[in-house]
């Protein structure tokens, strides 16, 4: 996606994450590269059209969105309550474990089944993601998706 109202640079709080597998890692990974190579996200209330860098950290269970200029100049920071997602993450972590387990050594139509539910997980909170941001930072679905994977990445406390 073209335009100004997009996030060129994505920086997770590395001091929330205590641990994470190789897994983890990899989705973490594959969000920020897919998210940097097409996302929507324009900060309702800001001047500046992009685009924007972003920090994402939690901070008593609030996603803080850290926004700032191309040039790095702090713009405004966006927080969400985290409490309504906590149900979903959670889903999210069990059915991406099931996953992770399958890829290994189940059936490719078990891997299939479990898959699709992942991603209807997904979806949902995606969906979610879209809502509670209304009125705060417009963004497309994919930019959704992988904000929320990275949300889940920045939940883990293992």
């Amino acid at each position: 996606m073209g335009g100004t109202a997009r996030i060129i640079s994505i920086e997770l709080d590395e001091r929330t994450v205590l641990w994470r597998n190789a897994d983890v890692e990899q989705e973490r990974r594959v969000a920020i590269f897919d998210l940097l190579e097409g996302n929507h996200f324009r900060p309702e209330g800001v001047a500046d059209p992009g685009p924007y860098r972003l920090g994402l950290r939690i901070e008593e269970g609030r996603l803080a969105m850290d926004i700032a200029s191309e040039a790095g100049e702090p713009l405004t920071t966006v927080t969400l309550a985290l409490t309504p997602f906590r149900r979903t993450v959670r889903e999210y972590f069990a059915i991406c474990e099931s996953y992770y387990k399958a890829i290994r050594n189940a059936s490719p139509s078990t891997i299939e089944t479990i898959d699709m539910a992942r991603r209807g997980i997904h979806n949902e909170a995606a969906e979610m993601l879209q809502e509670r941001l209304c009125g705060k930072v417009e963004v497309d679905f994919d930019t959704a998706r992988r904000l929320f994977t990275l949300i889940c990445v920045l939940h883990i406390r293992q």
